[in-house]
């Protein structure tokens, strides 16, 4: 780096973004770095094509070949190093062990990174309404984009904000009066709202008088009424302590349960706020707007308050927006919901910006699509528990038609963390912001690329630190990792920090799932041709500090992910990874 930055008058800083290590090929051999002559050339207006080509000739002869490089060559525009093997081997394999889970993140890609207050809003289900899949896509979206900011050195405060207030609350109290059922709330609270919300949705649709009832409770609830907050309080804790228990599933926590009845009086001051600075608009019908365009836009009015006077979705969360920029003093707050809602957050954002609030820009929406067809043998999908217990289901049954499956100790908790990561591959492979069709057999297809190919790969790895660990794991000599098959793994670890900075860049996990992916599939080549039991101590010792550094990298990216990787290993997880390798 020191010499290309003499050569190139450019102080190292200049170069970081410029060098990237160069992706694997399985035809050919490839070099291990390139040097973008386009990109060094970016500040410099006059670069045509041939004279980028040309630059990056000029620049490879003035570079010589030294004890760390041993061969200089030029591509489409740009200047390609080979690095000594044995160095390459020595320097990797030392820094995958040293960094530990750090490794990639220490790079120079990061280097003068500053530390951010960073909130992810994820997850917020409607309490006894269904957790349906957007839900479910937004609470482990979330969870990635949460672990990866903190993975940053970042200080991440991880947010459910649940839908625990409105008008399905009027309803729920009013159907709870007369349908609900003290045991069967304290056995299943999720599952008994949900029945008593459709139950009484369906006489308020045929009887005004419920109507009218669930709209009176719903008022006293807002004005404050002891026995109506009672029973709505109950409602909320004992659902929480039910998603509590699912998210552990999960493996997710929450620093906070919010909810849009925290801000049900702050919004209130929201309203009194927009009033005074001349932004609020009545309308014939008695509600208020705020006209975002200036000039009577339909499509940028935006509704802030009914016409009884109580508080909107929109007002609920730019009281909650300011309420958090009080409490947390944020540099950032991501919001990961569907991209349905991308109107809604830019009116908010819009909102707060003419009410004077410049952190609006610190805020940010990040949409997805949406999946069609998720569904379990009991048909559609109503709780995120059907989801888990549906994963698990599957993976025993594909687990039990592998005989060895009764040695491991605890089958159903492998089958769930095991289609866990199968969801969560599937999930993550393309786009965020694409809809896709969901398929129970794509997740689970026992070949190609899935999480089960993951988590396999994992297993078994950690099952040969098990059975040469000790003996092995001491000393080992550099030179004895020098065919195609180690060094295409080495230059692929070499590239982890690239991708970690991707997936930072534009918060899209697919980038650390393409490269674990293909790590999977090079340990899986490797595995086939570089044995440990027959080998000498001295290579077979070198060969197991490659696969160590391999599942070190693999368990870090998959934990990025969401996904706990899988050590329990036994005869039933190699069937399964020869069937993937082939």
């Amino acid at each position: 780096m020191s010499r290309l930055s003499r050569v190139l008058d450019l102080p190292p800083e200049n170069l970081i973004k410029s060098i990237s290590a160069v992706p694997v090929s399985r035809k050919e051999e490839v070099a291990d770095f390139q040097l973008s002559v386009d990109s060094l050339l970016e500040n410099n207006n006059d670069h045509s094509k041939p004279d980028v080509q040309v630059q990056a000739m000029r620049l490879a002869e003035k570079l010589k070949c030294d004890t760390v490089v041993s061969e200089i060559s030029t591509g489409q525009g740009t200047v390609n190093f080979k690095i000594n093997r044995e160095l390459l081997t020595k320097t990797v394999l030392q820094q995958v062990m040293e960094d530990g889970s750090k490794y990639g993140l220490k790079s120079e890609l990061f280097s003068g990174l500053p530390q951010k207050k960073i909130i992810v809003e994820f997850s917020s289900p409607n309490v006894a309404k269904k957790f349906h899949v957007g839900h479910l896509r937004s609470t482990i979206i979330g969870n990635f984009i949460a672990n990866l900011k903190e993975a940053l050195g970042h200080q991440v405060t991880r947010i459910n904000y649940l839908g625990d207030w409105g008008m399905q609350f009027g309803l729920l109290g009013t159907g709870f009066q007369l349908f609900g059922y003290e045991e069967k709330l304290q056995s299943n609270p999720l599952q008994h709202l949900f029945e008593v919300y459709v139950q009484v949705n369906k006489e308020a649709a045929d009887d005004k008088n419920v109507a009218k009832s669930a709209h009176e409770f719903f008022q006293r609830l807002e004005l404050g009424d002891t026995q109506a907050l009672a029973l709505w309080q109950k409602f909320r804790d004992l659902s929480i302590e039910e998603y509590t228990r699912i998210y552990k599933r999960l493996g997710i926590h929450f620093d906070e349960y919010s909810g849009e009845s925290f801000y049900r009086e702050k919004s209130q001051e929201v309203l009194k706020l927009l009033d005074s600075k001349g932004l609020l608009q009545k309308t014939v019908k008695g509600t208020a707007v705020v006209d975002l365009s200036g000039n009577g836009d339909p499509s940028s009015i935006c509704t802030v308050m009914r016409s009884d006077g109580t508080s909107l979705y929109t007002t609920r969360d730019l009281a909650a927006a300011i309420d958090r920029m009080d409490k947390y003093n944020f540099d950032k707050m991501i919001y990961v919901t569907d991209k349905g809602q991308k109107k809604h957050f830019q009116q908010v954002f819009q909102m707060l910006q003419i009410m004077g609030y410049d952190w609006a820009e610190r805020c940010q929406h990040v949409p997805f699509g949406v999946v069609q067809g998720m569904k379990t043998r009991r048909g559609d999908v109503t709780f995120l528990e059907d989801v888990l217990n549906e994963i698990r289901l599957r993976m025993l049954q594909n687990m039990a038609s592998v005989k060895t499956t009764k040695e491991l100790e605890n089958p159903q908790e492998t089958a769930e963390r095991v289609g866990l990561a199968a969801l969560i591959i599937q999930d993550f492979r393309g786009l965020l912001l694409s809809d896709y069709q969901f398929s129970w057999d794509r997740v689970f297809q026992s070949r190609g690329d899935t999480g089960v190919f993951l988590q396999y790969t994992h297993a078994r790895l950690h099952s040969l630190e098990e059975t040469f660990g000790c003996g092995y794991l001491n000393d080992f000599n550099t030179a004895c990792l020098q065919e195609p098959q180690s060094v295409s793994i080495l230059q692929h670890l070499l590239r982890f920090d690239e991708v970690l900075y991707r997936s930072s860049q534009d918060l899209q996990p697919r980038h650390i799932v393409s490269y674990l992916l293909t790590l999977s599939h090079l340990a899986a080549v490797a595995h086939k041709t570089l044995h440990i039991k027959s080998s000498p101590p001295e290579v077979a010792g070198a060969r197991l500090h490659l696969f160590k550094a391999v599942r070190c990298v693999l368990a870090n990216g998959m934990k990025l992910l969401g996904i706990t990787p899988e050590h329990r290993h036994k005869d039933l997880l190699s069937v399964r990874m020869d069937q993937n390798s082939k």
